[in-house]
């Protein structure tokens, strides 16, 4: 099985978790703990000797940058930054042609932008494996490494119950779709108007593998004996003309102690980071016992990992 699986992923793109059936989910998460205890003993593992990986930015990063700069670099690859200001791309070369070029040149791009659309237009022209790194609509790779996180702090995944409270953004969405694909019971508050896409709700529940899906204004009915207490920042990059206005609206809906009274009294606290201490959530909550963000951060370069080895290399 674990083979067949392995095949399956050779050369795939990976634009959202709603493309992946939960055994190939489980195999990436599979590849990411392994690859980790690796690091940890000291081990040098490098299949991806001799590739290169393209990673287009139009928008900014610090975690998606240096995970998979530093992540193909030690797994024995090089890593190639290519903004949007420094490519033919940003002066009006279309999408399409600048796939078809950059194929003949590496083994995979990585691409970091605003439309999801033109995520999908790059992997139709391109021959070679395309990873979203993060649209306004999708985050797959920052899930990848929530769940792997989760797996680690709760030892399953089945079964369990995540509380996204906050804008239904493009982490919303991706960990949604991926709470649904492994069994685990997924709820969200945020103020109308706000509230996840109702295509990709309608979906998760389509592809929702004996777990739920929980949509509501009311924080405290999404936070009720949840396992997994996530949020993220109240404005997303490209909305910052929008701070002031969501200050108001979504005062309600900070994660604090008063609201994670009904959270399971052994909750664990996630951010995608970067945080906003005072705004989304307390400076109490995320620096405190229950908190694991620094620990999901670090999971980023190992997902990543796993996730180029399967598209672009070899199995470990």
């Amino acid at each position: 099985m674990k083979q067949s699986v392995a095949l399956q992923l050779k050369g795939r793109d990976f634009l959202t978790l709603a493309d992946y059936q939960p055994e190939e989910i489980e195999y990436l998460l599979d590849l990411a703990k392994e690859i980790k205890l690796n690091q940890k003993q000291g081990k040098v593992y490098q299949p991806l000797k001799g590739k290169v990986l393209g990673l287009i930015f139009e928008k900014s990063s610090t975690r998606t940058r240096v995970s998979f700069e530093a992540g193909v670099y030690q797994l024995g690859g090089t890593g190639l930054f290519l903004s949007s200001n420094d490519i033919q791309l940003g002066r009006g070369e279309t999408i399409a042609d600048t796939a078809k070029v950059l194929s003949s040149y590496l083994d995979g791009i990585m691409i970091r932008t605003f439309a999801q659309a033109d995520v999908e237009e790059l992997a139709n022209n391109a021959s070679v494996p395309v990873i979203n790194g993060l649209t306004d609509t999708y985050h797959p790779c920052q899930v990848l490494a929530d769940l792997q996180t989760i797996q680690e702090v709760k030892g399953t995944l089945s079964g369990l119950k995540i509380a996204y409270i906050g804008d239904g953004n493009n982490m919303a969405h991706s960990l949604m779709l991926g709470a649904a694909k492994m069994g685990v019971h997924f709820s969200t508050a945020a103020p109308e108007g706000y509230l996840p896409d109702e295509t990709i709700v309608q979906k998760a529940k389509e592809v929702a593998v004996g777990s739920s899906i929980t949509i509501t204004t009311d924080p405290i009915e999404a936070v009720q004996d949840a396992d997994v207490i996530y949020t993220d920042v109240w404005a997303s990059m490209g909305q910052e003309s929008e701070q002031q206005a969501r200050e108001k609206l979504f005062s309600a809906y900070q994660v604090n102690q008063e609201l994670l009274i009904h959270a399971k009294p052994d909750y664990t606290f996630m951010h995608c980071l970067p945080a906003h201490r005072g705004e989304e959530v307390t400076a109490a909550v995320i620096d405190g016992g229950h908190s694991v963000v620094f620990q999901e951060a670090e999971n980023r370069i190992h997902a990543q990992k796993a996730l180029m080895i399967a598209l672009m290399g070899q199995e470990v």
